[in-house]
C-alpha cells in the first residue's frame, strides 16, 4: 500500500522558517516525480515545486529563492524560508509516474504575526 504522509507544518511569524516532510511508503521516490502543492482557503490548489525522478528541482516563481527540495533516501523536504502571510495554506506531495498519482493527506503551514 503506498503512502505519503505530510508533516511539518505549524504557526511561524512572518520572515520565519519551516521544513516540511514527505515521507513515502510502498513507492520508491527516485522512479517518480515528486510534488509538492499547496492550497489555500478559498483558492484553487497550485503548484508549488517538483523534483524529477531525475533529481531536477523546478519551482514556481513565489518558491524560486526562498523553498528549497531535497529528496534523501525515501523523504521529500521542502525547506520554506522567508515565509509570508500568502503563504498559507495546506501543504500536499504528490508522487506522480505516466497517468499513476498518489497524493497525502496535507500539513497547515499559517504564517501570522
Amino acid at each position: 500500500q503506498v503512502q505519503l504522509v505530510e508533516s511539518g507544518g505549524g504557526l511561524v511569524q512572518p520572515g520565519g522558517s519551516l521544513r516540511l516532510s514527505c515521507v513515502t511508503s510502498g513507492i520508491i521516490v527516485y522512479a517518480f516525480h515528486m510534488d509538492w502543492y499547496r492550497q489555500a482557503p478559498g483558492r484553487q490548489r497550485e503548484f508549488v515545486a517538483r523534483i524529477t525522478s531525475g533529481g531536477n528541482a523546478h519551482y514556481s516563481d513565489f518558491a524560486r529563492g526562498r523553498f528549497t527540495l531535497s529528496r534523501p533516501n525515501n523523504t521529500m523536504y521542502l525547506q520554506m524560508n522567508g515565509l509570508q502571510p500568502n503563504d498559507t495554506a495546506v501543504y500536499y506531495c504528490r508522487a506522480i509516474r505516466s497517468s499513476t498519482e498518489y497524493w497525502g493527506q496535507g500539513t497547515q503551514v499559517t504564517v501570522s504575526s
